[in-house]
Parts: structure tokens; C-alpha cells; sequence
């Protein structure tokens, strides 16, 4: 087939399509029964968090290039505004199906282990008076309520708060009713519990208390009626770059526009009065396929806090303590066996401490003279960003903030500061480029005077919060080559000092996409020649049209891919003539599945990579990323049994994309797992069990036929594990 046929429409899936199936997928662990009832409630709030994020960015997005004019179709051949009307049908059937999630399997799972969510009118006259007592003190001080006319005009609505309008009717004149709006306090939980009569644990919603007291805040009106209502508003940051201004005040001043951009959704209780709803839509000037009518609360993200405050651990999964490090006494253990050889970390089944470590002890060592450090993300309350604090009273510190993660732009500048003041150097990139990639450095005077650099290259943020849950690898070495690479990175984020290359690393937006373009190509040309062939991805998404042109050309010559594919994916797997020797899994479970980890055939001479990018356009051309080669053989084994072969053998949370662009269990596919005899196996409980048991890697499913494992180099561990199992195996 000619080249410029791979291009053809029929070949490409839609975006955004896609990421709503990826958040579909996640709907089905919560109305999977074979999941703890907590952890279900959290994959329910987890899916309305998700699809909140997807209404404003991508459909404010789309409704803008609409609002525009754009007709320019995307790669599947649709414009903006047929993407848009068949997304709105799309929404509204997801919608629904969690609405139905939630009162139909997990309401009646929770009343079943005695917790329930009731109203107000289901309550005893004891727990009303508590909750009575409880709006007096603690809820009516923080309300303001508002009643429409023309001296009060309609209050600014914040994005994404719980609101309560209420029609009134005043009882001393006669008039057409008002409308009252009223916004539920932030500051208060979404979820209020009530005192109960017997073991069980009852809950009622923040909004519905208010609700029920509503005539204390309109004195003289009568409440005909009332709704809980949320508006989700265009939350994209539009940046121009200004000599006058640093980057830092832009943000900042665009995180206040934020709050106050246009409406692109309004949810809204079923039971809803029309009249209010008809006077909701005129002040939001909305669609109707704006309006999502709910039969449950308008917000389900707030159901997490379910989760948190329940004490049950029967009702969620089974907690595990995470491999450490194994590790000599003393300050300087972890640089001592960094010298002696690369160390690779597999999260959150090794445990982030190691890397809070690194970064805890360069603060701390006297023989460290630098710290240099990229922060995309990072907790609440980061060790990480304490340390750096801490060192920069004692020798060089900077730091790449990136203060334009999105919906974290708020703390990355509050962490700006914090570091700025403590006399850290801060830097925020380049200019049109966001900062992804996830990189410390560190240089240390060694015994003679010698100084020696120390790194970390990993696929997910500095953050130890969401280490706990989300599968990541981390690098850290010594090795001179690798550390230098790292400097000059860090030399072109702070100087825009560029360079021809940055070997060994391949790094975005330079020549990270040419880079694997060549390695896909380097494949396809093996197939050709007759040598052993294979591609692995596992990435987050995969929208580039150059690099699913080039997988359709590697197929076509006879390499065997596998891909795994988190979220969405533009790739159309199984057309004959074009992918049919192309596989596409998303694995949706306990973790949320993060690394990044590329593998290449290469004629029988196997490489892995790692890397912060995922094959996007966005990761590839406007961000800073870093891609990086694993050389040592016992690692790169260590990541064929620790990842891929399990994920490629699991057959519990993977889902297979068909040519269709649906997506489909295993044994719905017609497709057989790695093991037969009807073998169920679970790759995140397994590596779990391994992580606490350290078994045998002969445990493990067989590779799948076309993987051949390098063999380890003399002297490497035989088999793939973990630095504490193989210290503590010695």
C-alpha cells in the first residue's frame, strides 16, 4: 500500500471518542462485583473527576473551534462540530450509566454493609435535631444567599461548585416567583454523617441539609421549589508571552479568569423545576445538550470522601508494603550503591521512598555540592520540595517548575515561591514548552576531590502521593555518559543552550519523535530483511499520526507489535493489509497504569527505553521530554519479566481494541491468553504478591512468542529482581 494511503480517514479513530471509552472502561471496575464496595465508589468518583476535566478542556475546546468557525476534520476525516454533536449523544448515554451505577449496584451494595446515604426526610427526629444543630453552628454562617432582581443581579458561579437554586414566592405580596441561588460551602464535606440508632454508619448530602432549612435563609418567602445544580466552565489557560510580564504572573492572573470562563455544562437534579431550569439556561446562555438532568447527586466525584472517612477495610482492596531498598547504615549508602551499578525501581511495588531518599540524602550529604531538579507535579506537603528547601541554605539548588500543569498551576506557584524565597534558583522552562520530563541531578565531591554526578530519570512525577497508586519506573545511575546527557537537558531548560544531540537520550521537542520514528523504521527493516522483529509500547495515549503511520508500515513488512494503551489511542489495530499484525490492550485496575516503556527487536539485539512522553503530538513537539535507554541487560530483563510479561499474559483487567474501535474482554475477542486451561491471572495482584513474597520469577505466565529475553550479561543477577530482593537473595 502506498504511503500516502495510511493517511486515509478509515484508518484513524477519534480522540475523543476514544478517551471516553478509556473512561468507560474505568465505569466497569466500579460496577465490577468482583471489586472491594469502596473501591467501586471510588472508581465512580473517579470516572466524574476524569469526565469533569474532559468537559473543560477538550469539549470547551471544541466549542470553541465551533464558536470560530474551524471546519478543518481531524485526522478521522470528522469536523469540530460532528465531533461535537455525536459527543454530546456519547456523554449524555455515559451520564446516565453512571447515575444507574450509582443507584442501582453501589447504593444498594453500601445500605447491604449498613452505610447509608439518606435525606433528610428519612431521618429521626434525634439525628434531625443533630443536623439542626449542625447547619446552625457550622453551615448557615458560611451561606449567602441571593435572591434575583434587578438591584441583585446573578451571582458569578464558580466552576464546578455545588449550587441550590430555589423558586420563591413572597408571602406579603403578590408577584411572579424569584429565583434564589445559594452556593453550597467548599470549606464543609459533601457528605455530613448523622448520628444512628444502631451499628450502621448514615451519611446526608451538604446540599440537602441546606435544602432543608432553607426558610431560615428567606425570611417572608415562601420555597416552591429547589435544585442542586453545578456549572462546569472553560477552564483552558490562553497564555501570550509579554516582555512586561514573567511567566509566573501570566498563570497567575489567567488562574483567576479560570474560575469566571464560559459555561459548557450545566447538571442539574432531575426533579428540577422547569422555570428554574429555563432561567439557569438563559443566565449560562447554554445549548439544551448542555443540560445533563441527574438522578442522583450533581456532583459523584464528592462520593470519594466515602472512601476516605469509612473505616472498612474488608470493603476495599487489600493493602501491601512496598519493596524498599535494601540498603547499608549510613548517609551515604545510596550513592555508594548507585557508584557500583544502575538501580531500577518499579513503583508503587518498590517503594517511592528510595527516591525521596536520593533527593533527602543530596540535601543532607556535605559532600554534595548541587541539586538540580524538574517538578511537573509533586504533593501537598512534598519531602522532596523540603529537602530542596532545606539544601539551598547550604549549597546550589535550582528547579524547573512547570507552572502549567494543568488544574495544578495554583501549587506549582505557590511551590515557586516557597523555593524562590529560600533562595533556590527557580526557572520556569521555555517559553511555548511545557516542562515534562522528570529529572534530578546531583554532583558530589568524591574521596581525591573527584566530582561525580548522581541521577534520576523517571516516567512519573515527583510525588509520593500518587506513587502509592500509580505504576512508574525510576533510573538511577551514575553512569558519566547518562549524567552528562542529563546536564546539558538541564542546560537547555535554564539557557536554552542547544545542542545537535543529547545522546544517549533522545530528548522532546528536539529530536525525540525522529528518534522513534527511527527506531520503528529500524524495525520495519529488519522484518524486511528476514531478522528478528518486534515492537512494544506502553504508553498513556497514542494520537501521532507520524508514529501510527510508521506502526502501519512495520506491520505491513511483518513486525509483530504489541501495545498497550492506557487511554486513548488513534490506531486502528486488525485492518488487513495495513495492522493486522498489530495488538492494542488498555489495563484498567487497581493502578493507574503511568510508565512509559518502549521495546525494539532489533535483529535479536534487544533495546528498552523509558521515558516521560507518550506518542501525542503535544508530548512530542510541545513539551520538554526525555526518552531514555536502558543498557544494562539485567535491567532490561528485569523490565521484560516485571512488566511486560505479566501485562502481556493478564487477563482480568485487560481489554482488547477491536478493528471496530470497541473494546472487548479477552474471551469476548476470541483471543487466547498467554497461559491455557482457562489460566486467570491478574498482572497488578501478581507483581503485588511478588513484591511481598519475592517468588521465583518461575512463577510467572510464559513470554509470548515472539519476545525473545536477551541474555544477562556475566556477572548480572540471572534473574529479574528488584535491588532489595537481589541484596537480600545474596
Amino acid at each position: 500500500m502506498a504511503r500516502n494511503k495510511l493517511a486515509a480517514p478509515h484508518l484513524f479513530l477519534n480522540r475523543h471518542f476514544s478517551w471516553l471509552q478509556f473512561n468507560e472502561r474505568v465505569l466497569e471496575e466500579a460496577r465490577d462485583a468482583k471489586n472491594p464496595l469502596l473501591e467501586r465508589v471510588k472508581f465512580l468518583a473517579i470516572t466524574a473527576s476524569n469526565l469533569d476535566e474532559f468537559v473543560e478542556v477538550r469539549v470547551a475546546g471544541l466549542l470553541q473551534q465551533v464558536e470560530h468557525g474551524i471546519k478543518d476534520p481531524g485526522p478521522d476525516g470528522r469536523t469540530p462540530r460532528e465531533v461535537l454533536t455525536e459527543l454530546a449523544v456519547r456523554t449524555h448515554a455515559f451520564v446516565n450509566a453512571q447515575y444507574d451505577c450509582w443507584r442501582e449496584d453501589l447504593v444498594p451494595g453500601l445500605v447491604d454493609e449498613s452505610i447509608r446515604v439518606v435525606n433528610m426526610r428519612a431521618l429521626r427526629p434525634a439525628a434531625r435535631a443533630h443536623i439542626g444543630n449542625f447547619y446552625t453552628k457550622a453551615v448557615e454562617p458560611l451561606l449567602t444567599p441571593v435572591t434575583i432582581d434587578p438591584a441583585h443581579p446573578f451571582p458569578h458561579v464558580i466552576n464546578k461548585a455545588i449550587c441550590l437554586a430555589f423558586l420563591l414566592c413572597p408571602k406579603r405580596r403578590g408577584s411572579l416567583p424569584y429565583l434564589g441561588v445559594v452556593t453550597v460551602p467548599r470549606a464543609l464535606p459533601r457528605l455530613v454523617q448523622v448520628p444512628s440508632a444502631n451499628d450502621a454508619v448514615e451519611y446526608v448530602f451538604l446540599s440537602d441539609v441546606i435544602h432543608a432549612f432553607a426558610e431560615r435563609l428567606y425570611h417572608g418567602y415562601e420555597v416552591l421549589s429547589a435544585a442542586a445544580f453545578r456549572v462546569t466552565r472553560n477552564s483552558n489557560l490562553y497564555l501570550e508571552a509579554e516582555e512586561s510580564r514573567s511567566i509566573m504572573d501570566s498563570v497567575d492572573a489567567q488562574l483567576h479568569s479560570r474560575r469566571k470562563g464560559e459555561a459548557v455544562r450545566l447538571e442539574i437534579e432531575a426533579s428540577a423545576n422547569q422555570e428554574i431550569i429555563d432561567r439557569l439556561v438563559a443566565n449560562f446562555r447554554l445549548a439544551p445538550w448542555q443540560i445533563f438532568r441527574v438522578n442522583g447527586p450533581p456532583n459523584l466525584s464528592r462520593i470519594a470522601y466515602l472512601y476516605d472517612a469509612i473505616a472498612r477495610p474488608d470493603l476495599k482492596f487489600r493493602s501491601f508494603v512496598p519493596r524498599e531498598l535494601a540498603l547499608k547504615p549510613g548517609p551515604s549508602a545510596l550513592f555508594e550503591l548507585i557508584r557500583k551499578r544502575d538501580v531500577l525501581l518499579h513503583h508503587p511495588y518498590d517503594s517511592y521512598s528510595s527516591v525521596v531518599r536520593f533527593i533527602e540524602s543530596a540535601a543532607t550529604d556535605p559532600d554534595v555540592l548541587s541539586i538540580k531538579q524538574t517538578l511537573y507535579r509533586t504533593s501537598e506537603n512534598s519531602p522532596i520540595v523540603r529537602s530542596l528547601i532545606e539544601a539551598a541554605a547550604k549549597k546550589e539548588v535550582a528547579v524547573v517548575v512547570e507552572l502549567k500543569a494543568r488544574f495544578d498551576e495554583a501549587s506549582n506557584i505557590r511551590w515557586a515561591r516557597n523555593l524562590q524565597d529560600a533562595g533556590v534558583q527557580v526557572f520556569h522552562g521555555l517559553v511555548g514548552l511545557k516542562t515534562h520530563c522528570k529529572l534530578a541531578l546531583i554532583a558530589r565531591r568524591e574521596r581525591g576531590g573527584k566530582i561525580r554526578q548522581y541521577a534520576h530519570l523517571g516516567t512519573g512525577n515527583y510525588n509520593p502521593s500518587t506513587a502509592r497508586y500509580y505504576t512508574d519506573l525510576s533510573l538511577l545511575t551514575s553512569d558519566a555518559r547518562i549524567t552528562a546527557a542529563v546536564q546539558n537537558v538541564f542546560n537547555y531548560l535554564t539557557a536554552y543552550s542547544e545542542r545537535p544531540q543529547y545522546l544517549p537520550l533522545f530528548v522532546a521537542p528536539l529530536n525525540l519523535g525522529k528518534s522513534c520514528l527511527s527506531l520503528i523504521e529500524r524495525e520495519t527493516a529488519h522484518a524486511r530483511a528476514g531478522r528478528p522483529a518486534f515492537i512494544f509500547a506502553k504508553v498513556n495515549a497514542l494520537l501521532d499520526e507520524r508514529i501510527i503511520q510508521a506502526l502501519y508500515r512495520a506491520s505491513q513488512a511483518g513486525v509483530q507489535i504489541e501495545l498497550i494503551v492506557r487511554g486513548a489511542c488513534a490506531l486502528r489495530p486488525g485492518v488487513r493489509g495495513v495492522s493486522s499484525r498489530i495488538r492494542v490492550r488498555s489495563v484498567i485496575g487497581r493502578f493507574l497504569e503511568h510508565s512509559r516503556i518502549f521495546a525494539f527487536g532489533n535483529g535479536g539485539s534487544t533495546e528498552v527505553y523509558l521515558g516521560s512522553a507518550d506518542w501525542m503530538q503535544r508530548n512530542i513537539n510541545e513539551r520538554v521530554e526525555v526518552m531514555f535507554r536502558l543498557k544494562d541487560p539485567a535491567l532490561y530483563t528485569q523490565v521484560f519479566t516485571q512488566v511486560i510479561s505479566p501485562y502481556l499474559a493478564d487477563t482480568e483487567k485487560t481489554r482488547y481494541l477491536l478493528p471496530s474501535g470497541d473494546y472487548v474482554r479477552g474471551r469476548e475477542a476470541g483471543l487466547l491468553s498467554v497461559s491455557r486451561n482457562g489460566f486467570r491471572f491478574n498482572a497488578q495482584e501478581f507483581l503485588i504478591g511478588f513484591s511481598e513474597a519475592h517468588e521465583d520469577m518461575q512463577a510467572l505466565p510464559p513470554l509470548p512468542r515472539f519476545v525473545k529475553l536477551p541474555a544477562p550479561r556475566k556477572g548480572a543477577e540471572k534473574t529479574s529482581l528488584s535491588p532489595a530482593h537481589a541484596k537480600s537473595s545474596a
